[in-house]
């Protein structure tokens, strides 16, 4: 089946496209949140082995379904001359991002760490124009700027303290490589979004990904007190696994296929802060007015940048 091709006209005010990704990041922003209360009861190496074992097993049984449904079984087979670069890709973008993004974690702040993710958009762009696969407006590139300001404003605003020392450097750079292997794995992807469905190569990249990445995380997985897990730590787990993995996946890459890669990409930026609404409501975190300006900021440059123009 050939998936649809790129759509490059000025959008209406809201699309559905939109209404789509806004979804999506709010999933991954209340994501955060269960996360949170997941990892009080699983280790971080166990939950991440199995979230993406169970969301590729679940991926597989829907492209299976729809093979079935549509009868076509060609919607199974990934033909020979893609299988190295697939493979690349689900090892970029969910083998090692994943274990950057766990470790890294470890060893920085929050307020780096958003910040370092809150590049990926630039790296998009930057990329996608030295590959040639795909060159952006001024306008696409200051509603970049602009959300990327908006970032600084919201971490700067909260409780959230930037460190420059030694300490956290292994860690930014951890973070950093993140933000750039997310925009490697976005920015490949456009290309075969021509020929596959988003969930034909969502699913062939989260199998080549999740078995090395599961074949890492076993040691976890076997040492975890699976007796100790509550109901609220596995509704967490299956929460991350359905909506923050398999559904998000899915949106994501629809969306590179419709618009592009930097107009999809920019919308991460508003995860952070649907993370902070959500905590804020739930956690009974403090949520300052200079982080209302900065969440305005973001939404400011998502909204410049959905009028630009992609070649």
């Amino acid at each position: 089946m050939r998936a649809s091709t790129l759509t490059t006209d000025r959008p209406t005010l809201w699309s559905r496209n939109d209404l789509l990704m806004l979804s999506a990041v709010f999933i991954w922003g209340v994501n955060f949140t269960a996360v949170k209360y997941a990892l009080r009861e699983f280790s971080p190496m166990a939950f991440n082995g199995l979230r993406f074992s169970l969301a590729t097993v679940t991926m597989s049984l829907v492209l299976l379904w729809q093979a079935w449904a549509t009868r076509e079984p060609g919607l199974l087979v990934l033909p020979r001359r893609d299988w190295l670069r697939v493979g690349l890709l689900g090892l970029l973008g969910n083998t090692l991002y994943q274990l950057l993004f766990i470790n890294g974690m470890n060893f920085t702040t929050p307020a780096n760490s958003s910040l370092l993710m809150a590049t990926a958009p630039i790296w998009v762009a930057v990329i996608g124009y030295l590959l040639r696969i795909e060159r952006i407006s001024r306008v696409i590139w200051g509603g970049i700027l602009l959300s990327f300001a908006g970032m600084v404003v919201l971490i700067l605003g909260g409780d959230g303290r930037l460190s420059l020392g030694t300490s956290t450097l292994p860690g930014d750079l951890m973070l950093l490589g993140c933000a750039i292997l997310w925009a490697v794995y976005t920015t490949i992807s456009k290309p075969y979004l021509g020929r596959y469905s988003p969930l034909k190569l969502t699913t062939w990249t989260m199998i080549t990904g999740t078995v090395p990445l599961a074949l890492i995380c076993l040691p976890a997985i076997l040492r975890q007190d699976w007796r100790a897990i509550s109901w609220i730590g596995w509704s967490a787990l299956f929460f991350s696994v359905l909506l923050a993995v398999v559904v998000g996946y899915l949106v994501w890459y629809t969306s590179v296929q419709r618009v592009g890669n930097a107009r999809t990409v920019i919308y991460s930026n508003l995860t952070p802060v649907f993370a902070i609404a959500f905590a804020w409501l739930t956690l009974g975190s403090t949520l300052a007015w200079t982080q209302a300006l900065g969440a305005a900021i973001v939404l400011a440059g998502l909204i410049l940048s959905r009028y630009g123009r992609v070649k």
